[in-house]
């Protein structure tokens, strides 16, 4: 796996251990990375956009979706998904 690939699985891994405890991630949170992974560049842009319209954030968004899409290949994103549907599945959380 791809040093991108290990970023998005380590940010997922962070996003887990700040969910109160319980494993669960928002609705919000899971729409963000399904759509980080597998959106495109302008469906991510504009869900982004529902929680901070900022012009800077927003290129900063838009650069760093299309630095996802040209470095992770399929494979990867498909791994990072699995491993959060792993995790919210195991019955430790």
């Amino acid at each position: 796996m791809k040093l991108a690939g290990a970023v998005v699985i380590l940010g997922a891994a962070l996003l887990l251990l700040t969910s109160g405890g319980d494993c669960g991630i928002c609705p919000a949170i899971k729409e963000d990375v399904r759509l980080f992974l597998n959106g495109t560049s302008e469906e991510y842009v504009e869900y982004v956009k529902q929680y901070k319209d900022d012009p800077v954030i927003l290129e900063n968004t838009a650069k760093i979706k299309q630095c996802v899409d040209s470095t992770l290949t399929e494979e990867d994103k498909i791994h990072a998904t699995t491993f959060i549907e792993k995790i919210e599945a195991s019955p430790i959380c």
